[in-house]
C-alpha cells in the first residue's frame, strides 16, 4: 500500500482505531488498488467507547471488527490530544455510507440492505437506485423474527454481495454481522444505525454548521429532549478526556 492511502491507527481505552485523514483517504483505504476490503466497519463516537466499558460483550463485538474508525469529534478530539500531531479527521458514519453507495453505483458494486422499517429500506433502496444506479442485490428489514436470521445469512451469500449494511442500532447490529460472516465472510460489512432514516428525509440531521462546530449533540439534544440521560452519560468521557485516561 502506497504512503498516500495508509492510516496509522491510535488507541483509546484499549480500542484500536483507524485514523483517517478525511472522507477521501478513507475510501481510497477502504479501495486500495481498486479492490474493496473484506471485513467489519464499526463507527466509534464517546458513547460507544461508554458502552464498551459497561458490557463485556459489546468491548468483544467492537475489538471483532477489523475496522474502527472515529466517527465522533469528540473521540476525534481525544485522538489528537493524546496523539499530537495526529492527522485524523471525523468520518461521520452516514457520510461514509452515502460515499461508499456513490462508489458502488459506478463499479457496480453489488450491495445487500438490511434494517430499518419496511417502508424506510424500500425507499431507501429506490433513491439508492435512481440516485446512483446502486446494485441492489437484496434487503430486509430490521423487524424479522429470530428464526429467520440463518435463512437471511444464505441469502446473503447467496446473492454475492460485496457491501452489506446493517441499520439495526447497536449492539444488534454488531451481533448480525459477526454472525453473517461466518456464512457469508467475503463482503465489507457496515453498521449504520439510524443511517436510513436521515437519507430518507424521515429523521432531520443537524445543519452543516453546528456538525463543523462539532455541536451536532447538542441539536439533536434541543430536537429530543428526552436524551438528557445519554448526554449526561457522556459526562464521565469527558472526564477521562480531561485527565488523559484516555
Amino acid at each position: 500500500m502506497g504512503e498516500r492511502t495508509e492510516a496509522p491507527s491510535y488507541i483509546l481505552r484499549g480500542l484500536r482505531l483507524l485514523g483517517w485523514r478525511d472522507m477521501d483517504h478513507a475510501l481510497e483505504w477502504l479501495h486500495e488498488d481498486g479492490v474493496l476490503k473484506e471485513g467489519t466497519l464499526v463507527a466509534i463516537n464517546a458513547e460507544k467507547v461508554l458502552a464498551a466499558e459497561r458490557s463485556p460483550e459489546v468491548r468483544a463485538l467492537i475489538e471483532q471488527a477489523e475496522f474502527k474508525y472515529a466517527d465522533g469529534i469528540s473521540v476525534v478530539r481525544s485522538i489528537r490530544k493524546k496523539y499530537p500531531g495526529a492527522k485524523v479527521s471525523r468520518v461521520a458514519g452516514a457520510d461514509l455510507w452515502e460515499a461508499l453507495m456513490a462508489r458502488a453505483g459506478r463499479d457496480g458494486t453489488p450491495v445487500f440492505l438490511v434494517g430499518g422499517q419496511p417502508d424506510v429500506l424500500a425507499q431507501t433502496v429506490t433513491v439508492l437506485r435512481e440516485r446512483w444506479q446502486v446494485n441492489i442485490v437484496g434487503s430486509e428489514h430490521g423487524f424479522f423474527p429470530p428464526e429467520a436470521r440463518q435463512a437471511i445469512f444464505e441469502r446473503i451469500r447467496a446473492s454475492g454481495a460485496r457491501i452489506v449494511t446493517v441499520a439495526m442500532g447497536s449492539p444488534v447490529q454488531e451481533r448480525f454481522m459477526r454472525d453473517c460472516r461466518c456464512i457469508a465472510p467475503h463482503a465489507l460489512y457496515m453498521g449504520v444505525g439510524g443511517t436510513y432514516d436521515v437519507f430518507t428525509g424521515r429523521v432531520k440531521r443537524a445543519p452543516a454548521r453546528w456538525q463543523a462546530l462539532g455541536l451536532e449533540w447538542l441539536y439533536r439534544l434541543l430536537c429530543q429532549p428526552s436524551r438528557i440521560t445519554r448526554q449526561l452519560r457522556l459526562l464521565r468521557y469527558l472526564g477521562w478526556h480531561y485527565s488523559g485516561r484516555l
